[in-house]
Formats: structure tokens, C-alpha cells, sequence
């Protein structure tokens, strides 16, 4: 035990980009130097007693995938190694990531107030999921502390948001928030998928869970499906880990396999796509054919002395508007020929996303307006192209 905590100490003393090459590293006894993949469903046992003495947890090591994987082991340390964390279980997606996180924590009785401007799936489980097993939700604007402050009620037990939004980008003070939550006694969940560990890191502003979709820029080139919750030991092996163990969310082997080879250019990719994000929010905010611009980079960003507050960078997404509502909208995407047509994010290829008509169609038209998004809204995630070559198909498919 001494001796794993030494290495947890040290991996933690690295610097990010270390950490995600070198960090939570296990090596069979052929010394690879790749991460092994260990693609099993079961452990064999050297004796009944061997067997008897991991099931009741007197002896360290695997029993089952479902529980627990030598990959994706590696994955969760690497991770915690990144984020600051204690304990982390991968998910076979971001989706199973929040829904385990919230499910293990609360019971019928509890309220949640969570931030109004969502990912669509994640307010399908704020708003419908969770009302099913007796848990009530208040949604408030989260750029507003007052209003996070007055939904509290004595039974609150968690609050929940992302941070930039989807696909608005707007802030929530991480810090404000996570302290009225500690306050009350309830625990703050962040979903920091935009942003990623490489611009913000929740936890050191207070944050008790983190989730991840990492099938996002983790993995970075749009091939598997993950995710991943991470947290203090106390959360994750007491509150998560039977609900976890029971209810089967769990990682593949395979896709823990090249969410790490991911990481370990996550750093590169993660500068390279800000940089080319921030040049073409500069260009849209200067064409006369795009509308308003939102990048917490950017100066004219209503949160910018949030974001770099809180953010190291201004991400690597932009949103814009561009006249002429959906038909224009539709004009400008068929146009692309670089930008893909998507609804993902975080990809080494640049995509483009109308949100009305995708991740955000399920809220119609009134609630979409409410939260700041019109049928001309569009989202792009910035890639690893060359940024000439994305500013002049941004141009030619906005003069069209």
C-alpha cells in the first residue's frame, strides 16, 4: 500500500503532459512498452482461497470486467493523475458517466438544482429520468448566483451543470457555485466535457464529481464511445462503485485501450485547436455575413473576466449566428467542404452542428429561445487542419 501511494504522489507531481504519457501505467511481465489490452471477461484464481479472498475484498486485484480491468484501470489513473482526483470508474459513454454519478448519489425525496442550458440527453436526465424515481429538479440560469442560491431547499442534495455550455457557451463561476452547493451539504457534479482537463480543472475549484463524455476530445478522432467519473475515494468506492458494479455501465477493455493512446496527444491537440479556434472567432466576429460570435476568448464574451478566471484558454468550439435562419444556416453547412456535418465534437476533423435541428431539437422552438438558441445558430468544433485552409471554407460557404 505504501509503495502505491509513493507512485500515486509522484504521478501526481508531474506535469499534465507527463501524466498522460506515463501515468497509471501497468506492465505485465514481458515489459511492453504500449499499454497491454487485456480483452477478458474473467480472471482465473490460483487457489479457492485466492478467489474466496478478492470477493470479500481482503486481497487486492481483478474478479470480473464489469467490476474492474487492467486497462481501464489505466485509463481511471491516468485521468485521476490529470484531474486531481482521487478515484475515477470509466463508463462505456459520457451519458452512462452522468447517469451512474447521479443515480448512486440520490434517492426518492432529494431535489437537484441543475443549470439550465444542457446537453439534450443530460436534461432528458434532469427533467425525465429522474422525476421517475421520486427526484424533483429546478432549472436556473447559471450565469446567475442568485438564482442558484434561492433554489436551494433543505432537501437539495446535488447541483449539476456544464461549463461552457452546449452550444451557447455560456459560464457558470465554477467556485461561486460548488461553495453554495459544500454549504447546504450537497454535492457539486461539473460536466467539463468543452472545456477539457488540459483548460479547467473543477476540482481545484471546489467540485466534489467530474464527469467526462471521453468520447469526445479524449479520444480525439471520433473512433469509440467512453466516459468517465471521477472524484474522491469516499464518492467513488462508497456511493458509485456498487451501483456501478450492479448495474453494468462499465468500459470496454478496447475503448479504455485508445482513450489512453488519446491522451497521451491530448495536450497538442487540445493548444493547436484553440489557437485555430480563437483566430476564426476573430474572423467571424469581423464578417459581415456572421451575426453575433460566442467565445469565452474573446473580449466581447459577456463572461471573458470568467473565463479567464476559471479557463486557461478560450476552447476549442465557436458558435455564431448567421442570418437568414434555418434555410441560410442549411446553405452555409452544404457549402463545407472541410467541416463535416456532425452532431459530435472533439474530433481531429473540424465539424459543424446545427443545433435546432440536432442536440437541441427535443426543447422546440420556445424553450431553444429561451436559452439563447434560434434557428441560425451554429457550433463549430476546430480540428487539426490547416488554419488557412478553414477560414477560407469558412469564408467561400458564408459568401454563398
Amino acid at each position: 500500500m505504501a509503495k502505491k501511494q509513493e507512485q500515486f504522489d509522484r504521478n501526481n507531481s508531474w506535469k499534465p503532459a507527463t501524466s498522460l504519457v506515463h501515468g497509471g501505467t501497468i506492465r505485465s511481465e514481458f515489459g511492453e512498452m504500449s499499454e497491454a489490452m487485456f480483452l477478458t471477461s474473467g480472471y482465473a484464481y490460483d487457489t479457492s482461497e485466492q478467489a474466496e479472498a478478492r470477493f470479500k475484498g481482503d486481497l487486492e486485484g481483478f474478479v470480473y470486467t464489469r467490476y474492474s480491468n487492467p486497462t481501464v484501470h489505466m485509463f481511471e489513473q491516468r485521468m485521476c493523475a490529470l484531474e486531481g482526483a482521487e478515484a475515477a470508474r470509466g463508463t462505456a459513454s459520457g451519458m452512462a458517466a452522468v447517469t451512474a454519478a447521479m443515480l448512486s448519489h440520490l434517492k426518492a425525496g432529494d431535489h437537484v438544482v441543475a443549470g439550465r442550458v444542457l446537453f439534450g440527453s443530460c436534461l432528458y436526465i434532469v427533467e425525465n429520468l429522474l422525476p421517475k424515481f421520486g427526484v424533483e429538479s429546478t432549472l436556473v440560469d447559471g450565469r446567475d448566483l442568485n438564482a442558484w442560491e434561492a433554489a436551494f431547499r433543505p432537501n437539495t442534495k446535488a447541483v449539476f451543470f456544464e461549463t461552457p455550455t452546449n452550444p451557447t457557451l455560456e459560464l457558470v463561476d465554477i467556485e461561486a457555485v460548488c461553495k453554495l452547493a459544500r454549504d447546504r451539504g450537497a454535492l457539486s457534479f461539473i460536466d467539463n466535457v468543452f472545456a477539457t482537463p488540459m483548460l479547467q480543472r473543477p476540482m481545484a475549484l471546489g467540485a466534489d464529481v467530474v464527469v467526462y463524455s471521453a468520447t469526445k476530445h479524449i479520444d480525439g478522432q471520433g473512433r469509440c464511445l467512453g466516459g468517465i467519473v471521477l472524484g474522491s475515494s469516499d464518492y467513488i468506492e462508497d456511493t458509485l462503485h456498487d451501483f456501478y458494479k450492479h448495474t453494468g455501465p462499465s468500459m470496454s477493455p478496447f475503448n479504455a485501450w485508445v482513450m489512453l493512446k488519446g491522451l497521451e496527444t491530448l495536450p497538442v491537440r487540445v493548444e493547436r485547436s484553440c489557437a485555430s479556434a480563437a483566430r476564426i472567432a476573430d474572423f467571424l466576429a469581423d464578417h459581415p455575413k456572421a451575426n453575433r460570435v460566442f467565445y469565452p476568448g474573446r473580449t466581447d464574451h459577456p463572461q471573458h473576466d470568467l473565463a479567464k478566471k476559471q479557463m486557461s484558454a478560450g476552447g476549442p468550439l465557436v458558435t455564431f449566428e448567421i442570418e437568414g435562419g434555418k434555410d441560410a444556416a442549411f446553405k452555409f453547412m452544404n457549402e463545407l467542404e472541410i467541416f463535416k456535418i456532425t452532431n459530435n465534437l472533439g474530433d481531429a476533423k473540424s465539424l459543424v452542428t446545427h443545433p435546432a435541428t440536432t442536440t437541441h431539437q427535443r426543447l422546440g422552438e420556445e424553450g431553444r429561445a429561451e436559452i439563447g438558441i434560434t434557428d441560425g445558430s451554429l457550433r463549430l468544433s476546430i480540428g487539426l487542419e490547416d488554419l488557412g485552409d478553414l477560414l477560407e471554407d469558412i469564408d467561400r460557404a458564408l459568401s454563398a
